[in-house]
């Protein structure tokens, strides 16, 4: 048995709950800022998460967990660390184990959500499904508490009953759990309905661990005082506070809210330093606007499709600018001290050339792809058309797809969530190992380029690989065949 870190205290806290697409990581230090002493990040699903591979990100000095097509699912930093509490979606107590292992050196607790209403966590038994099977809440968090160096949370809905409801509850604290955070309202109700204030006092009057009380926002909380009055009502030892925080994270502030366009302006910086992908900045201000989103302001945000746009519609070209700069400055060091043969693709022992890409279909026009490349370069270098071999990976059904053209193999070391864009990676490893136009957006166009915007594109395998080859632009360097193996390369993945 492990023993825990109980380093996080739940006895009289603010506290950010967590909300998808709202709980990343510049939401969590706006938050800070103004107040609350500890922040959940969003509900990431256990699945996803044991897909993703940590990395220190030297650029943005953050801990980044990637997921194999390189998009960053959980991202944190050191400011946050002693704070910062992880909540995850789960269904299975191994799995909730091996995500806290992963995770536990860069938080300081670990969460199960389970008052999750919305169909996309009850359908795979997470969130409030949960609620109906209190032998598999009993072993998931006993399998934490004995597993994990981190105090173990977990977030609830309450029952139809009351004495259903503290007979789990008292369940729930008999494996060891750190506090409980109870959001007061059933499972089919929503934020209009009443909060029961008197079922969240029940609980704290019978547990002897913290809870958390949750879900005054719409009827309860529209200031920094009437958190403390909520925390009063419900008896609870903290209060968690969701929608009202989306609102104006500058609720947890004991000097009062901050007019709303400093505080937006502040998150759009954190947004910007962290690199944090638009759609999500954009969202997040949406709804900080509410019912200014018809405004001149509000407007611009919604027509806004990028940081730089964003940042625009709020007056902070200027700082985009010298932040960007800033951030390209730093990944230039760092590439510069890069020895450069790990920049080259690199070939294993069984012959295969190796590099680490992925395919991302923004990157790409959608008629010029690099496996439609790849053809018209074989078709016309007189050589047999590509050939895809391509596997899927029982663990996390991710797959991986070597090409062979011209007796050399070619494959990304990174696995992707389909077969297609497998093999789009691998015909992106033998391209640009040959130094061959890819069909990048601002590529050079070629006679390729004007052949495909008349015709749809068609599977290059299929009917399509037997026209006749024209004549185009492409690049006519010659393969070079490194040599050639008869053992396949994903022989025992």
């Amino acid at each position: 048995m492990i023993v825990n870190s109980l380093s996080l205290c739940y006895h009289n806290k603010l506290i950010l709950a967590p909300m998808v697409r709202v709980g990343t990581l510049p939401m969590r230090l706006l938050a800070l800022d103004y107040g609350a002493d500890i922040v959940y990040c969003e509900e990431l699903i256990d699945l996803k998460m044991l897909q993703c591979k940590r990395v220190v990100n030297e650029v943005l000095s953050t801990v980044d967990f990637v997921a194999p097509d390189d998009r960053v699912v959980f991202r944190t930093c050191r400011r946050e660390q002693s704070r910062l509490v992880f909540q995850m979606g789960t269904s299975d107590a191994e799995r909730a184990l091996a995500v806290a292992r992963l995770v536990e050196d860069d938080v300081a607790g670990i969460d199960v959500n389970m008052g999750c209403p919305k169909d996309y966590s009850t359908k795979g038994g997470m969130g409030a499904a949960l609620l109906s099977d209190p032998d598999k809440i009993e072993k998931i968090l006993s399998t934490l508490v004995k597993g994990t160096r981190r105090p173990v949370t977990c977030k609830i809905r309450i029952l139809p009953s009351l004495e259903d409801t503290l007979s789990l509850v008292k369940r729930i604290e008999s494996t060891g759990i750190a506090a409980i955070a109870v959001h007061g309202r059933k499972r089919e109700e929503r934020p209009q309905h009443p909060v029961s204030c008197e079922t969240i006092k029940a609980i704290a009057e019978t547990l002897s661990i913290p809870v958390i009380a949750n879900g005054g926002s719409h009827d309860h909380i529209k200031d920094h005082l009437d958190i403390e009055d909520f925390r009063r009502a419900t008896a609870a030892s903290s209060v968690m506070v969701a929608r009202a925080a989306m609102w104006n994270p500058s609720i947890f502030l004991k000097e009062g809210l901050r007019p709303l366009e400093e505080v937006m302006q502040k998150y759009i910086r954190y947004a910007v330093q962290y690199d944090n992908h638009y759609t999500n900045t954009k969202y997040c201000l949406c709804q900080m606007l509410r019912e200014q989103l018809e405004s001149p302001q509000g407007k611009l945000l919604h027509a806004a499709q990028s940081s730089r746009e964003i940042c625009e519609a709020f007056g902070l070209g200027t700082f985009y600018e010298e932040t960007t700069q800033e951030l390209d400055s730093r990944r230039a060091e760092l590439l510069a001290k890069t020895p450069e043969e790990t920049r080259e693709p690199a070939e294993d022992p069984s012959g295969v050339i190796k590099m680490a890409v992925k395919f991302d279909r923004r990157a790409y026009s959608p008629q010029i792809t690099p496996k439609t490349c790849l053809l018209e370069w074989c078709r016309r270098e007189k050589l047999a058309q590509p050939v895809y071999e391509t596997v899927q990976r029982p663990l996390d059904r991710l797959f991986c797809s070597v090409v062979t053209v011209a007796e050399q193999k070619y494959q990304s070391t990174l696995w992707d969530k389909s077969k297609k864009l497998a093999e789009q990676a691998a015909a992106i490893v033998c391209l640009r190992s040959q130094g061959l136009p890819e069909g990048r957006l601002g590529e050079e166009s070629s006679s390729l380029h004007k052949r495909k915007r008349e015709a749809p594109e068609q599977d290059p395998e299929g009917p399509r690989a037997q026209d006749p080859a024209k004549p185009g632009d492409l690049c006519k360097k010659p393969f070079v065949t490194l040599g050639s193996t008869k053992e396949s390369p994903l022989e025992g993945w």
